[in-house]
């Protein structure tokens, strides 16, 4: 189907381009260059969301917190092993991919770990790198409630990832 679609989208394109007589390489180089201006506008948050992941990652802070933390966890149907899961997803998309992908080896794919893991993954957001992108891209101060939000949404998403792979077991 994509051997087809997308060619035939890349022909509507230049044929609709012909009609109204767009400059389309014109139009290209104006998206890349606003693309660029919008990077360079990202790239402090982005570095230093990243350095404080990194530290925590290296220091250790994350997996004590998650050993810290499990028996609150454990009452809401997560898994011991998922606790670190529960801090790092938020945070860090591939810190929790390579986490998750570690409690698959380690407990295997398809026991309860693995599965309230791969269901974490999938039903929660890197929240504070989506925040940090899309408050730095539009300048927005005032964001009181943003992170509390963000943070009970997922603490939701986790938990009710565990309360549906147990019940569907």
């Amino acid at each position: 189907m994509t051997a087809i679609l997308i060619p035939a989208i890349l022909v509507m394109t230049a044929i609709t381009a012909l009609v109204h007589d767009v400059d389309v390489f014109g139009c290209f180089l104006t998206g890349a260059q606003k693309g660029i201006q919008t990077a360079v506008r990202l790239l402090p948050t982005l570095l230093a969301l990243l350095t404080a992941i990194a530290m925590l990652r290296a220091s250790g802070a994350i997996d004590l917190a998650g050993k810290a933390l499990q028996p609150v966890f454990s009452v809401l149907g997560i898994p011991g092993e998922c606790a670190v899961l529960v801090l790092l997803k938020p945070f860090s998309g591939s810190g929790g991919l390579a986490l998750g992908n570690e409690l698959m080896k380690s407990c295997g794919a398809d026991s309860y770990v693995g599965r309230v893991a791969a269901v974490m993954l999938g039903a929660s957001e890197t929240s504070f790198y989506t925040i940090g992108i899309y408050t730095g891209h539009l300048s927005l101060r005032r964001t009181r409630w943003l992170i509390p939000a963000a943070m009970t949404a997922d603490l939701a998403a986790f938990a009710a990832a565990g309360f549906f792979v147990r019940l569907l077991e």
